[in-house]
């Protein structure tokens, strides 16, 4: 059953080995626990595809049916395999649990298949490989429960596959680049990547942040990487210092980067951010080396008492205003004795907006010895993206202070 509260992370493991082997995802399917629906999603599958993996229902309830369904869109029959009956039975007996008749389904196997014994669970995976309609195909069935398909992947499927998929290599490279919209990075680096035909580029746009992926293959794997080198190399130069990372990496770590090539310390006082700020900057291992601290000062009277914003600022600006925003950069600077300070106020949403300080207003500030910068942003969305969009400008903000 499709339901909000599972998320796919089997697709995603076993799109980056393949990819590791030279193989490109081409389709991903998410199918209902419906025979008739899952045996259409099969032939699909075979049609386009000579390489098909499947995982999940193969377990022993109702509802468990890509057995069924990929004998069906093959057109062979299942037996019912002794052997994996039998151990299926002993790992039962070995926990001193009664088994119920259903789990016998498990050793259901498909004519022709070569069964994957399965360490950590009761059903067991399948491999078939051979002509069908004409074609050769790979067909391998794996178990739903992620560290049972991850052990199986690697210790049976992963050798099979590389013995059987010809040689290639693939590279990737991955650019991340702070506050510029997908358009018009897009616009940008368009010109580059479209001389490069054998150069897969996908652009992927979040909250402050864009992601450019280059993918290629060649016959050794120096030689893909150059190609993509090539073509990252070149955007990156277009784009200058909006590219934070060159290799997927976060901008909090590329921020803890700085600070510790710096020798610099931070602190932050954020509101509308409500601590999101904080958490990115402590998500990094061996932050404690260079992040002191901070506070969140989301009342208008601990803006006074933990970071030292005066009272009578408040009332004549407002707390979300350019000076308060200042105030608690520099506030909370002097009382953590770091060497950059930032402060964070603005409208989240999705109340508290007017004419004059909309929704979405953010003010940014970074103090150091060099006075302080402030930055103002209007961003749009709702609350969850808003915050995001603020704690990325930060981040970004006391990046290029320390470059």
């Amino acid at each position: 059953m499709l339901t909000p509260y599972r998320m796919d992370t089997n697709s995603l493991y076993l799109t980056e080995q393949l990819n590791l082997l030279g193989v490109d995802v081409i389709f991903k399917s998410v199918v209902g626990d419906d025979l008739r629906r899952l045996v259409a999603a099969a032939q699909h599958a075979l049609f386009r595809s000579d390489i098909v993996i499947f995982s999940g229902g193969l377990g022993p309830t109702e509802d468990d049916l890509t057995r069924e369904a990929v004998a069906e869109a093959l057109g062979v029959s299942l037996r019912r395999d002794p052997e994996v009956l039998h151990g299926i039975e002993q790992r039962f007996a070995s926990h001193g649990w009664k088994m119920a008749p259903n789990n016998a389904k498990q050793a259901d196997v498909l004519d022709g298949a070569t069964v994957l014994p399965n360490a950590n669970g009761t059903a067991p995976g399948q491999w078939i490989a051979g002509q069908f309609d004409g074609r050769e195909h790979i067909i391998a069935l794996l178990p739903g429960p992620p560290h049972e398909l991850k052990a199986l992947y690697e210790s049976k499927v992963h050798e099979l596959l590389r013995a059987r998929v010809p040689p290639a290599f693939l590279a990737v490279r991955t650019l991340r680049v702070a506050m510029l919209g997908e358009s018009h990075v897009d616009a940008c680096v368009s010109p580059i990547y479209k001389r490069y035909t054998d150069v897969e580029t996908t652009i992927l746009a979040g909250a402050g942040e864009v992601e450019l992926h280059f993918k290629t293959r060649a016959a050794t794997l120096e030689a893909a990487q150059l190609r993509v080198d090539e073509v990252a190399g070149l955007v990156e130069d277009e784009l200058d210092d909006a590219v934070y990372s060159r290799d997927g990496q976060s901008l909090e770590q590329i921020v803890g980067y700085w600070l510790q090539m710096r020798g610099a310390t931070l602190a932050i006082a954020e509101s509308c951010t409500g601590g999101l700020l904080a958490e990115r900057i402590t998500s990094v291992s061996g932050s404690s080396r260079y992040f002191l601290g901070g506070a969140v000062v989301y009342s208008n009277q601990l803006k006074t008492e933990l970071a030292g914003v005066p009272a009578e600022m408040i009332e004549r600006h407002g707390a979300v205003s350019r000076e308060v925003a200042a105030a608690l950069a520099e506030g909370i600077r002097y009382r953590c004795e770091s060497t950059l300070g930032v402060g964070v106020t603005g409208v989240a949403g999705p109340t508290g907006g007017t004419a004059e300080k909309p929704i979405g207003l953010v003010f940014h500030a970074v103090a150091g010895d060099h006075g302080t910068e402030v930055v103002q942003r209007n961003f749009a969305g709702d609350r969850k993206r808003i915050r995001r969009f603020a704690s990325t400008m930060a981040l970004d903000m006391v990046r290029r202070k320390l470059m």
